[in-house]
């Protein structure tokens, strides 16, 4: 046998081996609306930031509050606030400044970083 009959057995076998590590490694994609945030973060800092004082949260602790509208279901929803389209960088910024939305809104300035606002947003969009 040649040579170069004797490189290609090994390599085929090295290449299917990669294929298959790299398949059993592969991370399912979140749903479009939370891939630029961590919703398990996310609903982490629903608790840390006090939301569910106002607003009941599905799948955060405590979070049962009736000053605010409930926020189930919200991923389905087709306006935050009844003034903006529901998508993920209109509800960064209504997270983080609501004053700025909807000037005298009950909703306080939380201080939420621009991060932690991706994070919850991608939390409240799995609530479907």
């Amino acid at each position: 046998m040649n040579r170069q009959l004797r490189i290609w057995p090994p390599l085929l076998v090295s290449l299917a081996v990669t294929a298959v590590l790299a398949a059993c490694t592969r991370v399912p994609l979140p749903p479009p609306e939370s891939r630029e945030g961590y919703p398990e973060r996310g609903a982490r800092l629903i608790q840390q930031y006090g939301c569910g004082g106002c607003h009941t949260v599905p799948g955060v602790p405590r979070a049962e509050g009736l000053v605010g509208p409930p926020l189930t279901r919200f991923g389905a929803r087709s306006y935050i606030a009844g003034e903006l389209p529901n998508n993920p960088e209109n509800l960064r910024r209504w997270i983080q400044d609501p004053q700025a939305v909807e000037p005298g809104t009950a909703m306080p300035d939380l201080g939420v970083s621009e991060t932690d606002a991706q994070d919850i947003a991608a939390y409240l969009f799995t609530l479907e």
